[in-house]
């Protein structure tokens, strides 16, 4: 009788168990179809280019090493340089605050003076130096196109941000949008790509607010 009783009592505790077993089943299930959902608009890299001209290149920021742009930095102002030689803008818009304090300066800021020293003249490069993130970049580079009259943006950037960066500038109601990404050679290919999954899944959070 006492074993009976006992294994009666246990049922209520084995049903949770296999209750707590299939949600976690469930919301793995869930994430995964997510991430694979993100990689694969990751992966798209914004969209493919039609070569149009437009008024601006904006340059997203990324971090500064001292008083020099990061090895990635330079990979997507180098791009800038080339497309700005190119014809494709006639203005860059380098954007990005400062990091962290070891940082000389802002990343709009080292941008700029990294773009001088490859030969765009000073007067053709703004800086957007207060924004911290992606979204802070475009919203408060867009003040500065509608105070320029600008009317079509070229986004620069790396490919595996280039979707996230797209869909927040269509967000914010940018005009005419390119979008012109460089496959990076000194940024982990794995760890990157994963990191922008979380960080399109907050944009997704974020954009419920706007």
């Amino acid at each position: 009788m006492k074993s009976r009783y006992s294994s009666k009592r246990s049922n209520p505790w084995r049903k949770m168990f296999r209750r707590m077993m299939i949600l976690f089943a469930v919301l793995l299930l869930v994430g995964c179809v997510w991430f694979g959902y993100t990689q694969f608009k990751i992966a798209q890299a914004g969209g493919a280019s039609t070569g149009e001209k437009t008024d601006v290149g904006i340059v997203l920021g990324a971090s500064m090493w001292g008083a020099k742009p990061s090895p990635g930095l330079r990979e997507r102002l180098d791009l800038a340089v080339k497309l700005y030689q190119q014809g494709r803008f006639e203005y860059i818009l380098a954007t990005g605050g400062k990091g962290g304090s070891q940082d000389l300066y802002s990343e709009a800021e080292g941008s700029k003076r990294y773009l001088v020293e490859q030969g765009i003249p000073q007067e053709r490069v703004l800086e957007e130096d207060q924004s911290t993130s992606t979204l802070e970049n475009l919203l408060y580079a867009k003040a500065i196109v509608l105070n320029n009259q600008w009317d079509s943006i070229t986004i620069v950037t790396h490919d595996f941000h280039g979707t996230r960066a797209r869909e927040i500038a269509e967000t914010l109601q940018y005009a005419a949008i390119e979008v012109e990404t460089v496959e990076s050679e000194v940024l982990s290919p794995i760890w990157h790509p994963l990191r922008e999954s979380l960080a399109y899944t907050k944009w997704k959070w974020d954009k419920l607010w706007l």
